[in-house]
């Protein structure tokens, strides 16, 4: 890659945006200019291996071949319609999608929020139509430490006040209960609930992986419960863990799933649920839309990412390369390491704080080459392109084991 030219550093760009941008992010002091696979390149030309992709939208690398085809190629014929007609790309993008998941319908929308204020309103809907719930008396039962968005209603269910303070008065029909726990998730069923709302793994709260049996449990609760089981998999979803969908570890089978971030190749945002017909046939035309939801260009890149997850390819790379990964994590434990968890291509790693919080180590791996971002703590994620090389994801956890072993 060379760096394409610019009349600003690095710096000075990070400085120029102070002004005009709001302040909602806090990131890495790196002005990324170019990119291709699993490697970044910087204003001044300085290259760097993503060990983040997009928290998982860049499942396949950045500027993956057949996806920037299949965007090109759709570039040149039509790129929105909105729905109020038909395109030539949705129907193939819909059965495909659908076939790769198991599942019977979907509804496109663009981003993960999108998706999951999507699947609130579809459990209600079905809640009321369908299970027989009172008006307006739908609740929906979540996990504490989730992160399903930042949307008002998204952060009334949170537990993390950085999210919520200062946007309230909050969207009422939520119960809380601990993650992990179906004692506790069983008590708060009863025959209001729509649905079960959880991650099969919990990526913002730092890789958080149940216990084998509790996907499955979900799955017994809700269907003694007459209730449904969506399942969030924008981040755990389309190939990062070893599987297409994360509730395939434990062969279950969710009413919804809510998909996004990958879906969309890193092109161009797309986001879609997925269920069973009764679920989805509650809609009818007008009760919800979007304009730029199924636009052709989205269609064409989202059956361009499933053609490449129909092969299996990049389930068996995030499988065998995350074999890889947890050797390395391992060998890291008491060298600066206190403890991970991974599943396939999908860490979660714990810094000893005496080294430094997770963002003091982003910000020294990123000054030798390497971009990880930090969460809660001294967390740090590690979410490779499914495309990285077992040499480059070498090279990753060397220039980790290092850079603990001299800030130790």
């Amino acid at each position: 890659m060379t760096a394409l030219a610019t009349t600003r550093s690095s710096a000075e760009l990070i400085q120029a945006e102070g002004p005009v941008l709001a302040h909602n992010y806090h990131p890495l002091p790196v002005v990324v200019s170019r990119a291709e696979g699993a490697w970044v390149e910087d204003v001044e030309g300085r290259r760097y291996l993503d060990m983040l992709a997009g928290y998982s939208a860049l499942n396949f690398g950045h500027r993956h071949p057949a996806l920037i085809d299949a965007a090109h190629r759709q570039l040149d014929r039509l790129t929105l319609t909105s729905r109020a007609f038909h395109n030539d790309q949705l129907a193939e993008f819909a059965e495909r999608l659908v076939r790769l998941t198991g599942m019977d319908m979907m509804l496109p929308m663009n981003t993960g929020a999108e998706a999951v204020e999507s699947g609130i309103k579809v459990a209600r809907k079905w809640a009321y139509e369908v299970k027989g719930v009172p008006a307006d008396r739908a609740t929906i039962v979540v996990a504490a430490e989730n992160f399903h968005g930042r949307t008002t209603t998204i952060v009334s269910f949170s537990t993390d006040e950085t999210a919520r303070a200062g946007f309230g008065p909050f969207t009422p029909g939520f119960r809380i209960v601990p993650y992990n726990d179906l004692a506790a998730l069983e008590a708060a069923v009863d025959e209001t609930t729509a649905a079960v709302l959880i991650e099969p793994i919990q990526g913002e709260a730092g890789v958080i992986i149940p216990d084998e049996g509790y996907l499955a449990g979900v799955r017994e609760i809700t269907r003694r419960a007459n209730c449904l089981f969506v399942a969030d998999e924008i981040q755990s979803g389309l190939g990062r863990t070893g599987h297409t969908l994360a509730v395939q570890h434990e062969g279950v089978v969710p009413d919804v799933v809510l998909l996004g971030k990958a879906l969309g190749g890193g092109i161009v945002p797309v986001s879609a649920v997925v269920g069973r017909r009764e679920v989805l046939e509650v809609l009818r035309p007008g009760e919800h839309g979007s304009t730029f939801g199924g636009n052709p260009l989205a269609a064409a890149v989202g059956t361009a990412v499933v053609e490449l997850l129909e092969s299996g390819e990049y389930q068996r790379r995030a499988a065998e390369l995350g074999a890889v990964l947890r050797v390395g994590l391992s060998e890291l434990v008491g060298e600066g390491v206190v403890g991970f968890r991974s599943r396939g291509l999908w860490a979660g790693v714990d810094i000893d704080p005496g080294i430094g919080t997770g963002r003091e180590i982003s910000q020294r791996l990123m000054r030798e080459g390497v971009l990880v971002k930090d969460t809660h703590g001294s967390t740090i994620r590690l979410a490779p392109p499914l495309t990285v090389t077992a040499e480059e994801l070498a090279s990753a956890l060397a220039t980790l084991g290092g850079v603990l072993r001299q800030d130790a």
